[in-house]
Formats: C-alpha cells, sequence, structure tokens
C-alpha cells in the first residue's frame, strides 16, 4: 500500500481564480524518477494505480482542476526509472522551483519529481523525443534482498558466457527490424525498424550491467534483447540464430522477456 499523501501546505496551493488576475498558460517540462514496484506501470489505469494517475491526482489538487500530462513513453508494471520525461500545460505564476516544490510535496516518496521548467509550445514528451538509453542489471547468483527488487538474478549452475552476449550485442547493434524482439502481437501496425546506437555489456563482480540506446523502442524491446542476449550467453542461440532473427522478424520461445524489475529508464534525449 502506498502511504497517504501528504497535506498540501498553504503555500503550495494557488489562491481562487477570482484573486488573481488571469494568468498566462505555459507547457511544462519535468523530470522525474521512480520505483515502479509499488505502480501499475506508468499508462493510466481504471484503479488509479498508474504513476500517471498519482501525478495527475496531485496536480488537480494544486490547480484545482483535471490537468493531463503527456510522458515520453510508457513503462510496464515493476518497471523503474531515472529519467522519465512529461509534460503538461497550465498556468502558474510561483515559478519553477515552487512548482516543483508543490509537486513533490503532496506525491508518495516512490516518485520524485527531479526538475520542473516552462518550455515552447510545440515541445512534446514523446513526438520531440531523439532517443532513449535504457539500463537493465543482471545479478549472477543468488541476489541479496537489497538487490533482487532491482535486477535479475540468474541463479543458474553456470552463468552466462559474457565473451559470448557482448558477441551478439554487436550483432544487434545498428539499424535493423527488431520486430522479433517485442512484444508486438498481430500484423504489423507500426514501423518496426529501429536504430539501436549502442547494446553495451560491462561487468563488476557479480552485477552485470547492459546499456541499450536507440531512436526508439518498440513495447517490451529491451526486455527482448536482454532475454535474447542472456540465451545467447547460455549457449540457446547462436549468432546464426540471431541474424535469422533479425531477417524473418519471427520470434521463437528462445527470447524470453526479461522480468521488469531490472529494467531502468535512464535518459531521454531531445
Amino acid at each position: 500500500m502506498l502511504p497517504a499523501a501528504p497535506m498540501l501546505p498553504a503555500a503550495h496551493v494557488l489562491p481562487a481564480a477570482h484573486m488573481l488576475p488571469a494568468a498566462r498558460v505555459l507547457r511544462w517540462k519535468c523530470l522525474c524518477a521512480y520505483d515502479g514496484a509499488s505502480f501499475e506501470g506508468w499508462q493510466s489505469q481504471r484503479g488509479g494505480r498508474a504513476i500517471q494517475d498519482i501525478i495527475e491526482a496531485r496536480l488537480r489538487e494544486i490547480f484545482g482542476e483535471p490537468v493531463r500530462i503527456h510522458a515520453s513513453g510508457r513503462t510496464d508494471a515493476g518497471v523503474h526509472a531515472r529519467g522519465q520525461v512529461f509534460h503538461f500545460d497550465a498556468a502558474w505564476r510561483h515559478g519553477p522551483e515552487k512548482l516543483r516544490a508543490a509537486l513533490r510535496g503532496g506525491l508518495p516518496p516512490q516518485i520524485q519529481i527531479k526538475s520542473a521548467r516552462a518550455v515552447k509550445a510545440d515541445f512534446h514528451s514523446r513526438f520531440s523525443a531523439k532517443g532513449k538509453l535504457y539500463l537493465y542489471y543482471l545479478y549472477l547468483g543468488d541476489a541479496d534482498p537489497f538487490t533482487r527488487p532491482y535486477a535479475w538474478a540468474l541463479e543458474r549452475p553456470r552463468p552466462p558466457d559474457l565473451d559470448a552476449m557482448k558477441a551478439g550485442a554487436a550483432i544487434l547493434r545498428g539499424k535493423h527490424d527488431f520486430r522479433a524482439f517485442s512484444a508486438l502481437n498481430g500484423p504489423p501496425r507500426e514501423d518496426t525498424v529501429r536504430d539501436l546506437r549502442r547494446l553495451e555489456i560491462t561487468r563488476k563482480g557479480p552485477r552485470v550491467r547492459i546499456a541499450a540506446e536507440a531512436d526508439g523502442f518498440m513495447y517490451k524491446m529491451v526486455r527482448g534483447l536482454v532475454g535474447a542476449l542472456v540465451a545467447t550467453g547460455e549457449g540457446k542461440l547462436t549468432p546464426g540464430g540471431l541474424r535469422e532473427l533479425l531477417e524473418t522478424g519471427k520470434r521463437t520461445t528462445l527470447v524470453q522477456t526479461a522480468p521488469p524489475q531490472g529494467l531502468f529508464l535512464e535518459k531521454v534525449f531531445y
């Protein structure tokens, strides 16, 4: 259960509309971080348990009317973010830091508003984005209770071969049709070609980090890439098999969708 939101301090409540002259509506760009374990993903849900719902409820308290927010993209239930971006339009006369403080003052501790600033009216969190960086964390072995919520713990008799995973990453990097690595169902309804600019694997002790940067990602694409790399490290997928997935666009059972808790939306590029 999320803790009850604290009462909104009087200093963070806009005075009644009749007490102020009309304010100019501005577009506000906000950067936020969240622990996704407590929520049903980013996108608004009927039960109001999505991150979008929580932030919009707070904005309604601040402005006294519904305020719709638009994010750079959705994250699934259990996925985390250090650099999610969203925007909204509203009239606020007290400056960006006070807006950030007002938002921060009534959100649960699992959500942090890192910054807020006014931007040009044509800015759009999703459509203005030039790319995204995701980080995925693996743990080789039995992770402790403080690591397990934020990594995929690979409790295997033998750990995956990281050199084989790096060789697989080299095959996947570049501009390809990544339909086989997404969770799209049915006939193609969108362009599935993406430019995977970066797919790097680094290790420090039992901790492995996979960095994936592209001009855009499809539904569960990063988790599909991670699943394929782990399968490659375990010898279940060969370099030829990876190339076949790219060429045919047909997903196989060898491409496992990695669990959500290891995934972080790190940064959105504009």
